[in-house]
């Protein structure tokens, strides 16, 4: 089981430290602003010493926890230890108006600089209008505050607020990165990176803020889909530093999201992902509608666990099969058990400093298949290999889920002793080669009588193997034992498919990630099922001799 990524510290009432009172002066700045939507039913009540205004923006539990971890922890010079936050929350929990207000704190509250520059960065001109337009009318609340700012928000022209007291301004900018050459930002409030084509603006951005100190970047974002791309870059550093793989005091993730072993259906996850929810927001009667229509509706499911309950799709486009489906179908198998099985042996070699991947599909009598896999790693430097990969190496070296060869490059004796241990445990009845780049080791194994298998990874013939791969799964015949490399390498497959043939082509969702695991899978399922279904019939033991009619 995965650990897990959810923020369990907004709600466990732990100590959020504060040593100079700015998490605290943060708190107060945003419970004095008002807000146009801001008295409904839904209202919690008013706390004692602060706005008592009917409009008066609601800063509820979970947000107070989050604007004082951002603002409250200080290094010994006092700067602000968070630099950077990824706050990733599903549709309709306000994160559009919290954003609005802190970009004001920075604009003319406590937290703003003289001559600041505040960013609202989207991906074009209507979506940077929206957190522009939020903070604009929070200003038109207070008569104050409005006396004291200048709006320029006109139809089709450059979208400013500016406080001359301080010379400050709050500027909403599009995916255009030129125009952001030659700024720097003191807070940037990036919307919706999943949505964002390209890094342009975003590197602009970044170089920008890097002039001065104690800048601070907010990536506000519903969960998107792919994993290529600027947000799936992001968002998988966050990732990992919500699991502690990576330990970066100055990135703060905070993950609203169903995770894998949660149930999409059950009322629990939508809370757990959305929460707001305790507070009428979203609508839980439309949670159910929504769910509703998910069930036996694919296109469907997909949209509602991702905007809504805020999973990451894996693939930008079509992956080979449903991980869910996959997920699903883990099961109990003992080795003992597979045994008496007739298995088949897919190996995908490495070239260079490549991974290599040995799986075995297990044919059990009523067409299920059982599957295995163990990917070797090269050694050489393995913690950059992982964060270039995108891979815990060192963990899964430490759980024994890889094996780590010495030195730069796989030992291919290490492969071929292992494919010998299977052999000797296991009725194995081929192993499945690309000879390209394994005829050695073929012509080894043949010597020691092993029953090693010519299977050249060609359009033609992978095309098959992932057909066959994916009807396995989709047809929930595949039975495997919840191995996180294996899925790792599954989730990172992305397909493309002849329109005339219907083949489907396995390639990488980006060039760092790896799909090794998945495709010594699909040549390891394609031979048990296809060495299966083309053994003659006179190989029954139940036939007797050749009968002419």
């Amino acid at each position: 089981m995965m650990a897990s990524t959810f923020p369990a510290w907004i709600s466990d009432g732990s100590a959020i430290p504060d040593p100079l009172g700015h998490g605290q002066r943060a708190v107060t700045f945003l419970r004095r602003l008002r807000h146009p939507n801001a008295a409904n039913t839904n209202a919690p009540p008013v706390v004692a010493n602060t706005n008592s205004h009917p409009r008066a923006f609601q800063l509820y539990d979970w947000q107070e926890r989050i604007v004082r971890r951002i603002y409250g922890p200080r290094n010994l010079d006092g700067s602000r230890t968070v630099k950077t936050v990824f706050l990733m929350l599903p549709r309709g929990n306000r994160k559009t108006s919290l954003a609005a207000a802190l970009s004001l704190l920075h604009l003319f509250g406590p937290e703003a600089r003289p001559a600041g520059q505040v960013i609202f960065a989207a991906c074009d001109r209507e979506q940077a209008s929206i957190g522009f337009r939020e903070a604009a009318n929070i200003i038109r609340e207070d008569h104050r505050l409005l006396r004291a700012v200048t709006i320029r928000d006109a139809f089709n022209s450059k979208k400013q607020i500016t406080f001359p007291a301080k010379g400050s301004t709050l500027t909403a900018l599009a995916s255009d990165g030129g125009a952001a050459h030659g700024l720097t930002p003191a807070f940037t409030l990036i919307d919706e990176v999943h949505a964002w084509k390209g890094r342009d603006l975003w590197e602009a951005i970044k170089s920008g803020q890097a002039k001065t100190d104690d800048t601070l970047m907010v990536i506000c974002t519903t969960a998107g889909r792919g994993a290529e791309g600027l947000a799936a870059d992001l968002f998988d550093y966050a990732r990992r530093v919500a699991m502690g793989e990576i330990v970066n005091p100055e990135f703060l993730p905070v993950l609203f999201m169903a995770e894998p072993d949660d149930d999409w259906q059950d009322v629990a996850t939508w809370h757990k992902a959305n929460p707001g929810l305790a507070y009428g927001f979203p609508s839980m009667s439309g949670l159910r509608a929504l769910a509703k229509e998910a069930e036996g509706n694919p296109a469907e499911l997909a949209s509602f666990k991702q905007f809504n309950l805020n999973v990451w799709q894996a693939n930008s486009r079509d992956p080979l099969f449903d991980l869910g489906t996959y997920d699903a179908r883990c099961l109990d198998d003992d080795d003992a058990d597979l045994e008496a099985l007739p298995a088949y042996i897919g190996c995908d070699m490495s070239v260079s400093g490549d991974l290599t991947a040995v799986a075995i599909a297990f044919r059990h009598d009523d067409g299920q298949i059982t599957l295995r896999s163990r990917v070797f790693v090269p050694g050489e430097d393995l913690r950059a290999r992982g964060d270039r990969d995108g891979a815990p190496y060192e963990r899964w070296r430490d759980d024994n889920l890889i094996t780590v060869c010495p030195g730069p490059i796989i030992d291919h004796g290490t492969v071929e002793d292992h494919i010998r241990d299977l052999c000797g445990t296991f009725d194995v009845q081929e192993i499945a080669f690309d000879p390209h780049l394994a005829r050695v080791t073929m012509q080894h194994l043949h010597d020691d009588g092993l029953p090693v298998f010519a299977f050249p990874q060609r359009p033609l013939t992978m095309g098959v193997a992932a057909g066959d791969m994916e009807r396995i799964v989709t047809g929930r015949l595949i039975r495997h034992d919840g191995d996180p490399v294996q899925r790792h390498h599954f989730e990172n497959v992305v397909t493309s498919r002849n329109p005339t043939s219907g083949l489907v082509r396995m390639h990488k969702a980006r060039t760092a990630s790896r799909i090794d695991a998945a495709v010594a899978s699909a040549m390891a399922v394609s031979r048990a099922t296809t060495a299966h279904n083309q053994k003659s019939r006179y190989d029954s033991p139940e036939v007797s001799g050749l009968f002419v009619i």
